[in-house]
């Protein structure tokens, strides 16, 4: 028996309607068909709650038989491979972007001479590079990437920040006045400060999430 007849015989057997199965699962009327008649398959979330709501084991839904067709075991393992992929890719874009903009920044403090150095020292030391940490550490920390690793963030914060050198240009009368300051300990704490916060928010959002 597919997973479709199974699902239909379930929640017949339950008494419960196309309609108020859909409103229970946030999803349309249509798509319950379609689930049912096998023109499309349930994510494994799905199947999950339906489990519950029809008050049908999990195993009776998924148990492979010799009459069930294989569609649904491959639709499941291409699911979750893609899910995978996508969840690597959203690491190395996330990660990428952050190491793109130390990188320039870097460039930028060690060997900008100009008078912008005030300019840039905002845009990148004082905005761009915290807010990209604080969006890194908050999303490696809800979406759980590495588990209690997360908060080796931390530290990689505390390294980068760190390598950042401040520079300050001072033009008084015909004097220049030039300050470079490297290791930036001061830095560090900041990164370490933002990268925390954003790996608590982070956690405290996930936790917020499952118990919904």
């Amino acid at each position: 028996m597919e997973i479709g007849s199974k699902l239909k015989n379930a929640r017949s057997e339950k008494g419960i309607t196309q309609e108020q199965a859909a409103e229970l699962l946030g999803v349309s009327r249509q798509t319950i068909s379609n689930w049912e008649n096998n023109k499309s398959y349930p994510d494994i979330i799905s199947v999950i709650k339906m489990s519950d709501i029809y008050s049908i084991s999990l195993d009776h839904l998924l148990k492979e038989d010799k009459s069930m067709n294989q569609t649904y075991q491959e639709f499941l393992e291409e699911s979750t491979n893609t899910v995978k992929a996508k969840r690597n890719l959203g690491k190395i874009i996330l990660l990428s972007t952050y190491f793109i903009v130390w990188e320039v920044a870097m460039l930028i403090f060690w060997h900008t001479t100009s008078s912008m150095t005030p300019e840039l020292d905002i845009i990148f030391r004082r905005i761009l590079l915290p807010f990209l940490l604080l969006v890194l550490t908050v999303t490696v920390a809800k979406n759980d990437y590495w588990g209690k690793g997360n908060w080796f963030c931390v530290i990689g914060a505390a390294i980068t920040f760190l390598t950042v050198p401040y520079t300050e240009y001072v033009q008084e009368m015909d004097m220049v006045t030039f300050t470079f300051i490297f290791p930036n300990f001061m830095y560090m704490v900041v990164g370490i400060i933002v990268s925390v916060c954003g790996i608590i928010v982070g956690n405290f959002w996930r936790k917020k999430s499952s118990a919904k």
